[in-house]
C-alpha cells in the first residue's frame, strides 16, 4: 500500500486578493509561508517520507520545498499537479467573474462544478483525467511508500470526489480543502482510498480557507 499526502498550498497572493489562480504562478504570502512550515512539522512528526512531489507552480512548490527541506529530502516538481488552467478566468477577480461569465462562471463553476468548464481552458473532467493520470503515475513508481503531493484546491477536489465513488455531478457536495490541510489517500492494487480529507489541526488559528463565492 502506498500512503499519498495530498497537501494544498498555503495561503497565496491570489488567495488573498481573491482572485482565480489557475496556472498563474502567484506567490505565497508571509501567511502562507508559516503554514507551509507549521505544516512540515506535522508531516515530519506524524509520518516517514520517502519523497515529495509538487506541482511546478510556485506556490504549492514552495509549500512542498518546506516539507522536502525539513525532511531532507528533495523536492520532484511534476506539472501535472498544477491547478486546473483556467483560459480567460486566469488572474481575474471572482466578482469580475460573476459578472462576466454568469452562466460559465456564477452559474454552472459554483453551482455544478464537476461539470463545468473554465472558459478557454481546461474542464473540470479533462483536470481530474489529469489528475488521476498523475497520482497513479507517481504512486506506481513509488510502490509501498509514503509520499507528499503538494498540489491546489481542485485536484484535491477532484481527488476526493473519485475516491468516494461519486460521478462528476456531485462534486459540488465536497467542500473545498483548507490551506495547507493535509489529505490523506491509500493506493493498494490499483485502488485509492481517502483516509483523511483536509486535516488542518496543527495551523490553529493559521487556517484559512477560499471565499464563498468560488
Amino acid at each position: 500500500m502506498t500512503k499519498l499526502l495530498f497537501i494544498r498550498h498555503g495561503q497565496s497572493e491570489a488567495n488573498l486578493a481573491r482572485t482565480f489562480a489557475g496556472n498563474t504562478d502567484a506567490a505565497l504570502t508571509d501567511l502562507g509561508l508559516r503554514q507551509a512550515a507549521a505544516t512540515a512539522d506535522y508531516i515530519a512528526s506524524a509520518y516517514t517520507v520517502d519523497a515529495v512531489y509538487a506541482s511546478d507552480l510556485q506556490r504549492a512548490f514552495y509549500t512542498g520545498k518546506a516539507v522536502a527541506d525539513r525532511l531532507g529530502l528533495p523536492v520532484r516538481p511534476h506539472k501535472g499537479l498544477r491547478e486546473i488552467f483556467a483560459g480567460e478566468w486566469e488572474g481575474k477577480p471572482f466578482t469580475y467573474l460573476e459578472a462576466t461569465y454568469p452562466e460559465t462562471f456564477a452559474g454552472l463553476w459554483r453551482k455544478d462544478i464537476g461539470n463545468s468548464a473554465c472558459d478557454g481552458g481546461e474542464s473540470v473532467a479533462q483536470l481530474m483525467q489529469r489528475i488521476l493520470a498523475t497520482v497513479r503515475e507517481i504512486a506506481e513508481a513509488n510502490p509501498g511508500k509514503t509520499i507528499v503531493l503538494a498540489t491546489h484546491a481542485t485536484p484535491i477536489r477532484c481527488m476526493e470526489c473519485f475516491c468516494r465513488g461519486n460521478d462528476l455531478s456531485r462534486m459540488k457536495d465536497i467542500p473545498w480543502v483548507s490551506n495547507a490541510s493535509v489529505t490523506e489517500i491509500h493506493y493498494e492494487n490499483g485502488k485509492l482510498t481517502e483516509v483523511v480529507s483536509s486535516y488542518n489541526r496543527h495551523l490553529a488559528d493559521m487556517v484559512s480557507t477560499l471565499p464563498a463565492n468560488v
